[in-house]
């Protein structure tokens, strides 16, 4: 097991998004008893709470969460991308053919690399699928298996660039034996194949049909990323004062948990799967405190949230939220999303949506439209905006073009 397993692992706890790390019991204050709070406080029977302290105030200064100014860019649907949805969803239905691979199809091959009759480390592979011409493999391997069939074997070499990331490899030679093991070709695009595989009968609905979905598609992803943004702008200017220790050891415990999963995995203890990442017992337990920090410091905020603003964990707003959570991870109902992942990660996914919804609502939100790297206030300007940017790049290129053609002509006279 290598290093960056974990740190991914890590990486993927610390993000906090949709928060819990594995499985875990409820951290906040349990929903069937009354619980002595760190802060001498008594939290009232039957309440659903994300931290274990009523005085949210004592431990943070929330950052302004209303009336933040916000924009909300949605990318702008283009033929272009229209054609690739609609290329893939071709690609998918591939089938196999007897005849030559052909640019464009998708093959599968096994091959053997060797420089100086040698192996090399990422130089053999088994039921390989890339698509000739997208460029997946190196050109002449791509080139080389145009016309091979299936099952049939050939040697195609290829020189690595100079320049190539693997210096071991970088400016070689090297020698691949291919064995072709499936040539798949995508269907042409006609109203047949269309009522055949789709929910439409003509190209053309297929086409309006594709682009609707991608402007849907455009516009959900536009609003995740608005709430992200309305989201780390409240996280970003929140002071934690100090944080409720239970909460953090709590926190800490569920990390360590979550972390012998994967050690068991391995069969290990959590100190030998700690030991054979390469990570010093003092690192991997200031990584823990930092996931707990965090996530209390998250949890912290929404509560704080919900307590000014009269929300709650169990009101209507809440309650609807709890059944798109429920869709969205493939659950059938909720007993089974709470055994799943547990009490905690459900009550604390509802609250941070709840709470991001809260404040995108009430912020002051600019409908911007997004063409590549250009914006503007609508979809027009957007693609205007783009085609000018296009269309001045190309002059400059011209423009340079002509003047070395200039600089040329003139070399030569002189």
């Amino acid at each position: 097991m290598k290093k960056r397993i974990y740190l991914a692992m890590l990486a993927a706890c610390l993000a906090l998004t949709m928060t819990g790390c594995g499985e875990s019991g409820k951290t906040g204050t349990d929903t069937a008893e009354t619980q002595e709070n760190t802060d001498g406080k008594t939290a009232e029977a039957g309440v659903s709470r994300l931290v274990s302290v009523d005085n949210v105030d004592k431990y943070i200064t929330l950052g302004e969460y209303k009336g933040l100014i916000l924009d909300n860019t949605v990318e702008v649907i283009t033929d272009d991308d229209v054609q690739a949805r609609i290329d893939q969803e071709l690609q998918d239905k591939a089938e196999a053919v007897s005849d030559g691979a052909q640019e464009g199809d998708l093959v599968t091959v096994n091959y053997v690399g060797t420089i100086d009759g040698e192996t090399f480390d990422g130089g053999t592979a088994n039921n390989y699928d890339f698509i000739i011409g997208n460029g997946g493999m190196f050109q002449e391997f791509e080139q080389g298996v145009i016309g091979m069939k299936k099952g049939e074997t050939k040697e195609i070499s290829i020189d690595f660039p100079s320049d190539y990331s693997d210096s071991t490899l970088a400016g070689k030679k090297a020698d691949y034996k291919v064995t072709v093991q499936n040539v798949r070709r995508a269907p042409e695009l006609t109203d047949e194949w269309v009522t055949k595989n789709t929910d439409y009968t003509t190209v053309e609905e297929y086409r309006e049909g594709t682009y609707k979905t991608l402007e849907k598609e455009a516009r959900e992803s536009a609003g995740e990323v608005l709430k992200n943004t309305a989201w780390n702008t409240v996280l970003e200017n929140t002071e934690v004062k100090e944080y409720p220790e239970a909460d953090v050891e709590n926190a800490i415990s569920e990390f360590h948990k979550s972390m012998e999963v994967y050690a068991k995995q391995a069969d290990m203890t959590l100190e030998e799967f700690v030991e054979s990442q390469g990570i010093s017992q003092d690192a991997f337990d200031e990584q823990s405190r930092q996931y707990a920090e965090g996530k209390v410091k998250q949890n912290l905020i929404v509560q704080g949230i919900m307590d000014a603003e009269g929300l709650s964990l169990d009101d209507k707003e809440s309650l609807k939220v709890q059944e798109e959570l429920v869709k969205q991870m493939g659950a059938a109902n909720l007993a089974e999303l709470v055994d799943t992942y547990g009490q905690s990660y459900v009550d604390e996914s509802v609250g941070l949506l709840r709470v991001e919804d809260f404040i995108v609502k009430n912020a002051k939100v600019s409908e911007k439209s997004a063409n590549g790297d250009t914006v503007a206030d609508n979809a027009e300007g957007a693609a205007e905006q783009a085609e000018d940017s296009a269309s001045g790049d190309s002059q400059t290129e011209e423009s340079e073009v002509d003047q070395n053609l200039e600089d040329e002509l003139g070399t030569e006279a002189e």
